[in-house]
């Protein structure tokens, strides 16, 4: 039999996949990629020893650390949102599970992510969205074509998170029931601000002013790693109407606040991905996701030099965010995407 690599977390998802695989004729090899939560080992060792699929463990610290924590930490400091799975993806979790494949001569890797691989009539490998509510080809985006080449997506097909629940009691997996994990893998609290004064110290940005959009001062807030572009709660800023951060100030240490959503009509976006090879050379219509919701918007995108791109929307999109990823669409096919940025003087609407 052929072997596969199955990024294997002890969760639902993944011992779903490894039955799944298993009954395609694939002879499955697990990888458990440690980030040093011993809880999460103990579920894979169960998971394998259940599923009989032999397990060995990656120690992914040290490039977790340098690809992901520290961009996360920087981002949060200079006053974007980065989003740590877009960084992981591509740079660690993926790279891991590609080169334990090619060390015991497997062909192909996989994992459980709610997305869609298929060859294209270009001759590429083409990522496309999941069906399910929780489509995750958002997170994908960044995928190379080397890497797309030789994943697979065993549930990519499935169209609700109760089907794989229903397919896993049907295998008889004890997985089946167990809760899913929303929060990112180094911050398992889910509280960003303190983790990141956690990692950075006595350089944790200070306190500074809330101040509305002609510069007046509303308040104090308590650093600027503690909020994001679009975020109306926990402010503790009393006002006649709901208040929204619309702008994150690092240079002078400042929150804006509007009793408006920000919105914008044409953004932009740095590190541009060609998930889709054959796009790009003219301007194109698309649909864009500007956070990994189910939302897209239509546009029109203009691919530029340096890596950038420009994103004309039909209607103003909310609260589009610098650091988080744009990512657009063409149907369900993955076409490309970057990090939205915000130019020098450049206001939101």
């Amino acid at each position: 039999m052929e072997k596969i690599v199955l990024g294997l977390s002890g969760g639902v998802d993944s011992a779903l996949c490894a039955r799944l695989l298993a009954r395609q004729g694939w002879d499955v090899r697990g990888l458990y990629l440690d980030t040093g939560g011993s809880a999460g080992l103990a579920d894979a060792r169960r998971a394998s020893a259940e599923l009989g699929v032999p397990l060995e463990v990656a120690d992914i610290r040290r490039e977790l650390y340098q690809q992901v924590v520290q961009p996360f930490v920087e981002g949060y400091l200079q006053g974007v949102t980065p989003i740590p799975c877009v960084l992981c993806n591509p740079a660690v979790k993926f790279r891991f599970l590609l080169e334990y494949a090619d060390s015991i001569g497997a062909s192909r890797a996989a994992t459980g992510h709610y997305a869609q691989i298929r060859q294209v009539p270009g001759g590429y490998a083409g990522l496309f969205a999941s069906p399910a509510p929780n489509d995750q080809s958002y997170m994908l985006y960044r995928l190379s074509q080397a890497q797309l080449s030789r994943l697979s997506f065993p549930l990519g097909e499935l169209t609700d998170k109760d089907d794989t629940r229903a397919l896993a009691r049907q295998y008889g997996l004890s997985a089946a029931q167990k809760p899913d994990s929303m929060e990112i893998c180094f911050i398992p609290d889910g509280d960003y601000a303190r983790f990141i004064c956690g990692q950075v110290g006595q350089k944790t940005p200070p306190p500074g002013d809330f101040v509305d959009e002609q510069g007046h001062v509303l308040g104090r807030h308590k650093g600027i790693h503690c909020y994001t572009v679009g975020q109306r709660r926990g402010l503790g800023i009393p006002a006649a109407s709901r208040l929204f951060v619309r702008e994150i100030d690092p240079v002078q240490n400042r929150v804006i606040l509007s009793d408006q959503w920000p919105q914008a009509s044409t953004v932009f976006v740095h590190s541009l991905c060609r998930t889709a090879p054959d796009f790009g050379d003219s301007p194109f219509e698309a649909e864009v996701k500007i956070r990994h919701s189910r939302r897209r918007d239509r546009a029109r995108v203009s691919y530029l030099t340096g890596d950038r791109a420009k994103i004309e929307f039909a209607q103003p999109v909310r609260a589009p965010s610098p650091g988080q990823s744009a990512v657009f669409y063409r149907g369900d096919q993955v076409v490309g995407g970057g990090y939205l940025e915000k130019l020098p003087g450049e206001s939101l609407q």
